[in-house]
């Protein structure tokens, strides 16, 4: 016996709304495309790093932290 097998594209019209935040975060997080989880809080790197810039000393260390926890990514 031959098997053939056969591969097909559908579009089909999907609206966000129709999942729910479980579902798309579990998704996301099978996908690896979640932040990792940390004990950072964005805002106060964000806060951190606003009051270094106002005071003209270097803030990089931390713009490197802030986009590590948000984005899950090292520069």
């Amino acid at each position: 016996m031959v098997y053939k097998s056969v591969y097909t594209e559908v579009e089909v019209d999907v609206d966000l709304e129709e999942f729910d935040t479980d579902d798309l975060l579990e998704e996301l997080d099978l996908r690896g495309a979640l932040p990792p989880e940390g004990n950072v809080d964005a805002k106060d790197l964000i806060e951190q790093i606003y009051y270094l810039r106002r005071q003209g000393q270097a803030y990089e260390h931390l713009m490197d932290s802030l986009i590590y926890s948000v984005l899950g990514r090292i520069v």
